[in-house]
């Protein structure tokens, strides 16, 4: 289980203090994380100068993952160029790598996704770029982020995918839906689920009563809106029971729930918080039967997920 850096950036509220975000990289070193996941889009920024600056002493020991693509940023500045547009160009590929590279203190980067299609390049062009960088040494793998199966397989075809990654949880099921999960199994690809606690839904950190400030991206997310929220705290509330019944939190049932489906699958919690931090590493001691599984997941299938993701 790797460690999701998005949120030492400004998301769910300001940044993360530059030390206490250091401290808990380390921390998570010092659990066993290996995998670390940012983008440059994270501040933007911030997450992948904290995470250079945490992993630099101990860096032959993990995998960084970086992300290009979801929108241009002049790169001295931080200023977003263009708008919300995409660009997944083979230039600003090049561009972001070399700056993600300076920041992440570091002579390649482990595994390098776009962090979203770009409806504008063809997948052919992005994944003949990553594979031009592979065989540079300035990247190892490609990756993918919330590609459709179509996708995946245009660029497979170019450069073997190492991994896709996409959001998919107890409240998302998308990727059992739409093929992505099964094309991955069949061309040998890893799936790396981000947010499996449902931006802290499936968490014992949100109540019916929980309101989220304007700094705080939830509070554009419709199923955190008071009306489907308390709806949807149902969810947690059986991870509650199943917790109990486990010796576990809510968090821990859903990831280990998770980690369950694919033997392929990984995920990579974000918290700001080293406590949370051990308490979703922790999840690697919490076994499902079979039984249990299928259980549970009949139960969970039961619960309407008000209101969409964003």
């Amino acid at each position: 289980m790797g460690l999701g850096c998005m949120l030492m950036a400004q998301v769910f509220g300001p940044a993360m203090e530059r030390s206490a975000a250091v401290r808990l990289g380390r921390a998570a070193v010092d659990r066993g994380c290996t995998l670390f996941d940012t983008a440059e889009m994270y501040g933007p920024f911030y997450s992948e100068e904290v995470v250079g600056e945490a992993l630099a002493p101990v860096r032959d020991e993990v995998i960084i993952a970086t992300k290009f693509g979801l929108f241009t940023y002049d790169q001295r500045t931080g200023d977003m160029i263009g708008g919300n547009r995409r660009n997944s160009r083979p230039d600003n590929i090049r561009n972001v790598v070399e700056n993600s590279l300076r920041r992440l203190r570091t002579d390649r980067i482990d595994l390098l996704y776009q962090h979203r299609p770009d409806p504008e390049v063809p997948m052919a062009d992005v994944a003949g770029t990553v594979r031009d960088l592979i065989a540079e040494g300035k990247v190892l793998h490609f990756g993918l982020s919330e590609a459709s199966a179509d996708e995946i397989r245009q660029a497979h075809a170019v450069q073997p995918v190492t991994a896709l990654q996409s959001e998919y949880s107890l409240i998302w099921r998308l990727p059992e839906e739409n093929g992505v999960l099964d094309v991955c199994e069949e061309l040998g690809i890893g799936f790396v689920a981000f947010s499996p606690l449902g931006a802290g839904m499936l968490t014992d950190t949100i109540t019916a009563g929980t309101t989220f400030p304007s700094t705080d991206w939830r509070s554009n997310q419709e199923r955190m809106e008071p009306q489907n929220l308390s709806h949807n705290l149902a969810m947690r509330d059986l991870l509650a029971t199943w917790g109990a019944r486990k010796n576990a939190s809510p968090s821990q049932i859903a990831i280990a729930w998770l980690l369950a489906q694919r033997p392929f699958l990984t995920t990579i919690p974000g918290t700001t918080k080293i406590e949370h931090m051990q308490e979703n590493m922790g999840t690697t001691d919490v076994v499902l039967t079979a039984d249990e599984l299928a259980k549970l997941t009949f139960e969970a299938g039961a619960i309407e997920i008000r209101g969409h993701r964003y």
